[in-house]
């Protein structure tokens, strides 16, 4: 099998295995994180495509190239510590 993924990408191990009208689970490698559009609203009104397509360029670290987003483990289990710069 051939990945879509253009090659130095870190992938595996990492995948939004629920979206619901609450916020977005991640699970990479065998934690699962939970994303609430309350601390995440980036994501509330996003496609799902757009959801779905993560990567993972470095262990702990997420990148949403179709939202422009990027989030580490220690954000999203801590997002008061981070408060939002932008919407």
């Amino acid at each position: 099998m051939t990945s879509l993924k253009p090659p130095g990408k870190t992938t595996a191990g990492v995948e939004i295995t629920h979206i619901s009208g609450n916020g977005v689970w991640l699970l990479a490698g065998d934690k699962e994180l939970f994303m609430s559009y309350e601390d995440f609203p980036w994501f509330k009104d996003a496609p799902v495509g757009k959801i779905l397509n993560i990567e993972q360029p470095h262990p702990g670290h997420f990148y949403w190239p179709d939202l422009d987003i990027d989030l580490t483990i220690e954000i999203i289990e801590h997002p008061g510590r981070f408060p939002l710069k932008m919407m």
